[in-house]
């Protein structure tokens, strides 16, 4: 779960969450599902969650490089996987009041791999980007996955400096836009290149449908560039007191 859309930053056991219904653990006793999802231990359900779109990443990439027929649509469906356990994890962990701190040390980590892993293995694979249009697209792309990879880097750094000085800061609308569209970039990506590799493109029809898909993740994919630099511009500038410490 990104911190843009649900992090963690739930209150802690004593403090339940708004999700919850203002419900502590007690108030769960009878709930066969919060049972099953307590485990034992700091590992929960959220956290076993969190840990298996870890695993999920390597798999991912792994699929995304075999070359057999329709490799690039398995390693989209892995990615899926991955990403929707990132909604559930946040999901359940507020709902129930299991926040832990190794959910909220894992679950970042895991998004920013998750995505950054999906860009950087795309780039190896230039046509992804230039099978319709040009050089110019990976130039653009490149300079793009740099953004976004920056953005990740800096604005984590900032948070750690706003934490050491008890401060933590909330997500913005500009990086819940930005998580939505990465993933959508990746995932039209995906399915442009498992269908460029699949169709005979000497169709006009085969063709064009390939174009149009592959378009329309360009077009995502720079959405998401823009959002994510105008993200992280927000964060600082809302935050910047934080620096001045």
């Amino acid at each position: 779960m990104s911190e843009e859309i649900n992090d963690e930053n739930a209150p802690v056991r004593d403090l339940p969450s708004e999700e919850s219904g203002g419900l502590s653990h007690e108030d769960f006793a009878g709930d066969k599902f919060y049972k099953f999802a307590k485990g034992r231990g700091v590992m929960n359900l959220p956290n076993k969650l969190t840990v298996s779109r870890m695993v999920m990443i390597p798999v991912f990439v792994l699929f995304f490089y075999l070359e057999f027929t329709g490799h690039f649509f398995v390693a989209l469906a892995v990615f899926a996987i991955a990403s929707l356990t990132d909604l559930f994890d946040g999901k359940i962990a507020r709902r129930y009041n299991l926040v832990t701190n190794l959910g909220k040390f894992l679950d970042p980590i895991a998004d920013k791999v998750l995505v950054s892993s999906a860009f950087i293995i795309m780039l190896t694979l230039p046509w992804i980007f230039t099978a319709f249009t040009g050089s110019w697209a990976l130039i653009v792309a490149g300079c793009g996955v740099a953004l976004i990879l920056a953005r990740e880097i800096i604005i984590s750094g900032f948070r750690m400096v706003a934490a050491d000085s008890g401060k933590v800061i909330a997500a913005d609308m500009f990086g819940k836009y930005k998580t939505v569209f990465q993933d959508a970039s990746i995932v039209v990506l995906l399915i442009s290149a498992g269908v460029t590799e699949l169709v005979d493109l000497a169709s006009d029809a085969a063709y064009t449908a390939a174009q149009v898909v592959n378009y329309v993740g360009l077009v995502l994919f720079a959405a998401a560039i823009v959002l994510t630099v105008l993200s992280g511009i927000n964060y600082i500038v809302k935050n910047i007191d934080v620096l001045k410490k």
